[in-house]
C-alpha cells in the first residue's frame, strides 16, 4: 500500500509537468528539456557524490543507460511540444494510451505471452482515444504528438524495469539524464539551424522561469524520476504505466485549481461532451486492470489449492 500511494503522488507530481510547461511557454520545448535534464543530471551527480556512491559501470552497460536517456528527451520533448499544440487535458488524454503501448510492447521486449485482456482493456482506450480526436478536430496534432510520446515512454518504462534490477535508481536516473542531456546537446546545432525558422536557440530564462525550472527539475524529475525507477523492483511496468494514466485527471484538476486561484495564463478549458466520454471510457479501461489481475490471481491459488488437495 505504501508503494501504491508513493506512486500516485509521483503521477501527482507528472500530471503538474503539463502545467509547468505552460508556465515555461516563452521557452521552447527542445530548450526547456535541455535545462530540465542539465540541472537534473547536475543534482543526480552531487547526490552521488554526497551518498558515497560510485557512478563508474561498465561501458556497454553505460552505453544502454545513455541509450534510454536519449528515449527519455524525446518522450519529453515530444509532451511539452503536445501540450502546446493543444490544451493540457487533449495532451493529458493522449498520453493516457500509455497502457496500450505498454500491453504491446513488454511482451515483445521481456518475450512473454500476450495478455488478451490487456489488448482488450488497451482497444478501450484507442475507443476512448477516437471520441476525442473527433470531438476535438482543432487540436487533433497535439492528440497526435501526446500519443507519439506515450509511446516513447512506454519503450523507456519496460527497458528500465529489467535496468533497474542491475542498478541503483540514482545512479541508474543520474546516467539516463546525462544520455538525455547530452544528446539534446549535440542536437542542438542541428536544431537551431534548421528548426527554429530563424530565430535560433533560445535558452534564456526569464521571470519566475527560474523557478519553474526548478521544480521541473527538482521535483518532478530528481525525485519523481528516481522514485519511479526505485519502485520498479517491486511493481511491473505495465501496472507503473497503468497508474500514470491517472495522470490526466490529476493534470485536469490541478489546471482547474490554478484557474479558480486565476493564475495567469490558465483560462477555463471548455470540452465537447465527446470529449469527456472518450476520458471516461479511458479512465474505466484502466481501472478495470487491477479487478481483473486480482480476480486472476485468486483463481491461480484456487487452482493451486486444488492441485495440492488431489
Amino acid at each position: 500500500m505504501k508503494d501504491y500511494l508513493r506512486l500516485h503522488f509521483i503521477v501527482l507530481l507528472w500530471g503538474f509537468t503539463a502545467i509547468l510547461g505552460k508556465l515555461l511557454a516563452p521557452t521552447p520545448a527542445v530548450e526547456l528539456v535541455f535545462w530540465r535534464t542539465l540541472l537534473a543530471s547536475s543534482g543526480l551527480g552531487l547526490l552521488l557524490a554526497a551518498r558515497g556512491l560510485g557512478w563508474r559501470l561498465p561501458w556497454r552497460e553505460a552505453l544502454k543507460l545513455l541509450g534510454v536517456g536519449t528515449l527519455v528527451a524525446a518522450h519529453w520533448i515530444t509532451f511539452f511540444l503536445a501540450a502546446r499544440l493543444s490544451s493540457v487535458s487533449v495532451c493529458l488524454a493522449g498520453l493516457a494510451t500509455l497502457a496500450l503501448w505498454t500491453s504491446l510492447l513488454e511482451p515483445l521486449l521481456l518475450w512473454r505471452r500476450v495478455r488478451a485482456y490487456e489488448v482488450a482493456l488497451g482497444l478501450g482506450a484507442m475507443l476512448g482515444l477516437y471520441l476525442i480526436s473527433q470531438a476535438e478536430l482543432s487540436q487533433l496534432t497535439g492528440l497526435l504528438v501526446a500519443v507519439g510520446s506515450a509511446g516513447l515512454s512506454a519503450l523507456f518504462s519496460v527497458l528500465n524495469s529489467q535496468l533497474v534490477k542491475r542498478h541503483a535508481p540514482v545512479r541508474l536516473t543520474f546516467y539516463e539524464m546525462a544520455g538525455a542531456c547530452l544528446s539534446i546537446a549535440l542536437f542542438l546545432p542541428f536544431y537551431g539551424r534548421y528548426f527554429t525558422q530563424g530565430a535560433g536557440v533560445q535558452l534564456a530564462l526569464h521571470g519566475y522561469g527560474w523557478l519553474w525550472m526548478a521544480l521541473l527539475a527538482g521535483v518532478c524529475t530528481v525525485y519523481a524520476f528516481s522514485s519511479s525507477v526505485e519502485l520498479m523492483k517491486r511493481l511491473s511496468a505495465f501496472v507503473v504505466n497503468l497508474t500514470i494514466n491517472l495522470e490526466p485527471v490529476y493534470g485536469i484538476l490541478l489546471a482547474q485549481l490554478l484557474y479558480w486561484l486565476r493564475v495567469p495564463g490558465f483560462g477555463q478549458e471548455r470540452m465537447s461532451g465527446g470529449f469527456y466520454l472518450g476520458t471516461i471510457i479511458i479512465l474505466i479501461s484502466v481501472l478495470i486492470h487491477p479487478v481483473i489481475e486480482q480476480w486472476n490471481r485468486r483463481r491461480a491459488r484456487r487452482a493451486g489449492a486444488l492441485e495440492a488437495v488431489v
